[in-house]
């Protein structure tokens, strides 16, 4: 505590007798007679263009209205009224190693940082980078997502806890970026009480599924299990690898939608429901997949191709692809193959579709090149979305010809 009050308290009272080497002379208005303006202020100390800069005042007015409930100019108390504060604030930063580029990021990111106590962010600041061993450009990127965070508490021991729980600081700053309210909750009564039920559910990799979804760490403990449950009633068991994408789309998906969804397959596809649910058990993430872009799938898939209805139900994986830019480009593809007797008469759409980008090409693009001139350039603009503006489901057409 001795150490870091030696190193706070010179970078306080230097704000009162000297410019930091990211001050603007002219900014320093605590003795001026002039009112305070915080877009100069903006402007002369954090370096904001004056466009950027009116915008980041009047995202502070906006949020500081929405916190306080009354207007930005009224807040005598808010420590934005001179230079003195923002000052302060501006050599904390400068002390933990921030570029003049670097502090115009976050002040332009959070501008209520400049109104926050010394006092409370100067310790916050340094145990980042002493405590945890964050670099300079490391404590740019929290800030840059953690800014606000860092106003409201000590967020150390969460962070400790979410590196150790993620298993990098970089895993760390996309979960808080979805939800930063993870370096809020208390990890004992919010955060501990979750994992332990996903535990007792048999979840695998809770860290991988609540980085796709951090959002489910912080519902309450009533609603997640409900969201457990629903995966559940999808047919999904606990220990399918699956189990987590179906968490997170049921999380993310009402009940309505769900069963919406379960209608929209019966209808179009067919079969049991058994045989849907089995189907959705495969592949939850068509839950997030729209009916228009279903529909389309299938009835290109079955008019177009050819494939019965069942079949489809069988490897719904089929409908995850994207039609412009994966099934009807590899469609052509193998048609144009098939023609010339280059392609073996057991593969189909769905062999070709499963098949990664990179080995379709050097498969069935490259080593055909040569007897089929134009394949490559074809298959690009089939890729680009080059086809579908023509593209009619009841007329097939021949896009390479000999």
């Amino acid at each position: 505590m001795q150490l870091l009050r030696t190193r706070l308290l010179p970078l306080l009272r230097a704000t009162s007798r000297l410019p930091s080497p990211i001050h603007h002379p002219a900014c320093l208005l605590s003795t001026a007679a002039a009112p305070f303006s915080l877009e100069d202020y903006l402007v002369a100390a954090c370096g904001l263009a004056p466009a950027q800069a009116r915008k980041t005042a009047k995202k502070a007015f906006d949020e500081s209205s929405q916190v306080y409930k009354k207007a930005f100019e009224d807040l005598a108390w808010s420590r934005l009224n001179s230079a003195s504060n923002p000052d302060a604030i501006l050599a904390l930063l400068s002390g933990v190693g921030l570029s003049r580029a670097d502090i115009a990021a976050v002040v332009a990111a959070d501008p209520l940082l400049l109104r926050s106590k010394p006092n409370n962010i100067g310790p916050r600041l340094f145990a980042l980078r002493d405590r945890l061993g964050l670099s300079a450009p490391q404590i740019v990127r929290f800030l840059l997502v953690g800014s606000r965070s860092l106003r409201n508490c000590d967020v150390l021991p969460k962070l400790q806890f979410w590196i150790s729980f993620y298993g990098s600081f970089e895993q760390v700053l996309v979960a808080v970026k979805r939800n930063n309210s993870l370096l809020e909750v208390s990890l004992e009564r919010v955060i501990e009480p979750k994992i332990a039920l996903f535990r007792q559910f048999g979840v695998r990799d809770i860290a991988q599924m609540c980085s796709n979804n951090p959002r489910l760490l912080t519902f309450s403990l009533e609603r997640l299990k409900d969201f457990l449950l629903r995966a559940e009633e999808l047919g999904v068991p606990r220990t399918s690898r699956m189990f987590k994408y179906a968490v997170s789309l049921v999380a993310s998906n009402s009940k309505e939608k769900v069963a919406a969804k379960l209608v929209l397959l019966k209808r179009i596809l067919g079969g049991s429901e058994s045989d849907v649910y089995t189907a959705m058990s495969k592949m939850p993430s068509i839950l997030s997949i729209s009916e228009e872009n279903i529909t389309r799938k299938i009835e290109f898939l079955v008019n177009e191709v050819g494939m019965e209805p069942q079949y489809i139900l069988e490897r719904i994986v089929l409908l995850g692809y994207s039609l412009e830019k994966r099934l009807l480009p590899r469609h052509r593809v193998m048609q144009a193959l098939h023609a010339k007797g280059l392609l073996n008469s057991n593969l189909n759409l769905f062999s070709l579709a499963v098949i990664g980008e990179e080995a379709f090409i050097l498969k069935f693009i490259d080593c055909h090149k040569d007897k089929v001139p134009g394949l490559a350039a074809y298959y690009a603009k089939a890729c680009a979305g080059g086809l579908l503006s023509n593209f009619c489901f009841s007329n097939i057409t021949t896009l390479i010809v000999d």
